[in-house]
Formats: structure tokens, sequence, C-alpha cells
């Protein structure tokens, strides 16, 4: 049964330590900690985290990736380290002080319908309190100086995925094209989806809520926050 569902991003200088002197994402990480509180605030038996990655699987790993992208500490294998998404999920959830289970697993960011549909009623059909949290990021293309350089379709996608969260549109949700998001390097396009598919049985999103939709780097994030009637 799941209780209350939640949006975030993942890029890396969520995690404070990359900011150096600087905390230039300082509002994104306020914004998802407001998130993750919201989620605890349900008092859920088990916060299941589902973010994007190279392939689908579950993970216990405890390592976060902070020393892949700049960061110090020990250097070890990937193995032994989270996916990104799920490493800055970890990180956001230790900044909130968070004490309860939680559960971590990827989507692979070129997941067919079927594959998001499946993780999705696997999340749907558990029969505890769940609080799900999704982690992913919209278009990577919204300027010259974005990963991707320019697509101005990003625009129109993007704001897409902005009136679905807004407005709790599953089915809307279901509706982005896997190739186009491809093509935008969207993030979180196969997460979103698994979203979508998890609240199937349930009455929906009760005042679905954006907290964050900008694109300071020149990708589109997004925090938002569903919280669920089946509870």
């Amino acid at each position: 049964m799941i209780v209350a569902t939640a949006v975030c991003p993942h890029p890396p200088l969520l995690m404070r330590e990359l900011g150096g002197g600087q905390d230039v994402a300082a509002e994104l990480r306020k914004e998802c900690e407001s998130a993750l509180e919201a989620l605890a605030a349900h008092s859920p038996d088990v916060l299941v985290v589902i973010g994007g990655h190279d392939s689908s699987g579950e993970h216990t790993e405890r390592l976060v990736p902070v020393r892949e992208f700049g960061g110090t500490g020990e250097r070890v294998s990937r193995e032994r380290t989270l996916p990104l998404s799920l490493g800055v999920a970890r990180r956001l959830i230790e900044s909130v002080g968070y004490r309860g289970r939680v559960e971590t697993a990827t989507v692979a960011w070129d997941a067919s319908a079927d594959e998001v549909e499946a993780l999705g009623r696997r999340v749907a059909d558990r029969t505890e309190r769940v609080a799900l949290l999704v982690m992913g990021d919209g278009s990577a293309r919204r300027g010259t100086r974005a990963p991707g350089h320019l697509d101005e379709r990003a625009f129109v996608f993007d704001e897409e995925v902005r009136r679905c969260l807004s407005e709790g549109d599953r089915a809307g949700l279901l509706r982005l094209d896997p190739d186009l998001a491809a093509d935008l390097m969207a993030a979180g396009r196969a997460a979103f989806q698994v979203m979508a598919h998890a609240l199937a049985s349930t009455g929906g999103p009760v005042g679905p809520k954006v907290l964050y939709a900008d694109d300071p780097f020149g990708v589109m994030y997004f925090v938002a926050v569903w919280p669920c009637d089946s509870f």
C-alpha cells in the first residue's frame, strides 16, 4: 500500500561536499529535504527508492559515489558504490535523519513499457505502508551550455512533465515518449513511469504539489510530492 510518493532529481552537486565553498545547489537540496520529510510524515513501514541507471536491479551497496565525481575519500570499485541516483537519494535520506527501513532499486534508462509496468506493480503489490521516492531528472538539453547542448524540444517535454507532476496526471507520465526522452537525455523518464504504474491501484494523489522546477545548469530538475488517498 503506497501512502505517499515524491520525486527528486539526482545531480551530484546535491552531495554538499562537491560544491566547494559555494553551495550552488542549496535551494534545490532544501526542497528535496522537504519532500523527504513529507514522505516520513506518513509513517511508512518502508521507504522504497527507485532511480535510473544503466541497468535495472536491486541494490544493497552503502557507499555513496562521491569520489567518482571529484570528491575526496576512499577510492573503491564501482561495484561497491551505489549508482548516482541512489547515492544522491541515500545522502538526502541521511540529511533529514530518517532512520526507517530503506530499500533501493534501479530501472534502466531505456526500460521498455513492460519493464516499467512490472516494476511499478511490484511496488504497488506490497502489503506494507510504502513511501516511494523516485529519483529522476528532466531533459539535459535546455541551453548551449547544457550537457547535451540546446534542443528546443526540451522545453515542451519538460513542461509536460511539470504539468503531470503538478496535476497528479499518471496517464500523462505514461505517455512520455522513450525515444524523445533519450534524445533529450531526460534521465527520469523510466523512473517517472514506474511511479505512474505503482499508483495505478490507488485512488491517486491527493493535493499533488511541485516544490521545485528549474534548470540552473541546463538540466531540468523537479521536486514534487504526491500524498495518496490509499492510507
